[in-house]
């Protein structure tokens, strides 16, 4: 390659990266913390509520039954000697499977909760998200980046607009999202 070609080729690669630098110079960027935000907005801290106290209430009957199913199995076991061997097999089967519908129910509980508070916290990260997006238009961000989920490492507190997000969700007059199973106060 000759030397004119070759400060062509540079004085093109050159022409076409300063645009994209002083493009880049301009970006504004900032960062906000979602599960911080979620749990600091009104909404959320009450549907964690309905979801706690839901919660709640499913591990006491789950606790209930088990300590049944314990004071069945110490019956069985005291009265064992008694029995005759067909009786003691089949109260054992019997106890057993009761231990794993009670472990099946626990399971199905547990994706209950899950997909319950998908349900509850769904409407409420929609209308975060549009409040982020109000205030990245508002301050012609480029960019807002999720603490948690984008890699970031480090970042100045001059960034973070997770404090202004809360305020900006806690003070908009819009009706709080409720979930269509949640309970309707009257």
């Amino acid at each position: 390659m000759s030397l004119r070609s070759t400060l062509a080729a540079a004085a093109t690669v050159l022409s076409l990266a300063l645009p994209v630098a002083a493009s880049a110079a301009d970006l504004k960027v900032a960062y906000v913390d979602l599960q911080r935000v979620l749990l600091e907005v009104d909404d959320g801290k009450a549907a964690k509520q309905r979801l706690q106290k839901w919660l709640e209430a499913r591990q006491k009957e789950i606790d209930g039954e088990q300590e049944t199913l314990r004071k069945e199995k110490e019956l069985l076991d005291k009265q064992a000697s008694a029995m005759s061997e067909a009786t003691r097999t089949q109260k054992a089967t019997e106890l057993q499977k009761k231990v794993m519908e009670l472990a099946q129910k626990y399971e199905r509980s547990r994706a209950e909760a899950a997909n319950k508070e998908r349900q509850e916290m769904e409407p409420i990260i929609s209308r975060i998200d549009q409040v982020i997006a109000t205030i990245a238009e508002r301050d012609g961000l480029g960019f807002v980046l999720d603490k948690r989920d984008s890699g970031i490492v480090f970042a100045l507190g001059q960034y973070d607009i997770s404090n202004e997000v809360v305020r900006s969700y806690n003070n908009t007059k819009k009706p709080a999202p409720v979930a269509k199973d949640a309970p309707v106060k009257k």
